[in-house]
């Protein structure tokens, strides 16, 4: 099953662009997930599995640089949403 998970950060300090930024450039280099960055989320595609845990990764990693991060995000079935599409 693919899942796409949109995702916003707000760092809760005040040079909050660098930790958002390094957060998108490290999931951009993994191969197996899509991420698409717009200028309020970065949406990430993939397996379930491999996304769950890449986000489960990074966002630990993000907290142990930064401290308090607050992480709001939606998950949406992605095989589902194709199928309606489809139909």
């Amino acid at each position: 099953m693919h899942v796409m998970v949109e995702l916003s950060l707000y760092p809760l300090v005040n040079e909050y662009i660098s930790p958002i930024q390094d957060f998108i450039d490290r999931l951009n280099s993994y191969t197996d997930i899509t991420v698409s960055t717009s200028s309020t989320s970065t949406q990430v595609t993939g397996e379930y599995g491999v996304v769950m845990k890449i986000l489960g990764d990074e966002m630990q990693r993000t907290h142990e640089a930064v401290g308090q991060a607050i992480f709001v995000a939606k998950f949406l079935n992605f095989d589902a949403m194709q199928a309606r599409k489809s139909s």
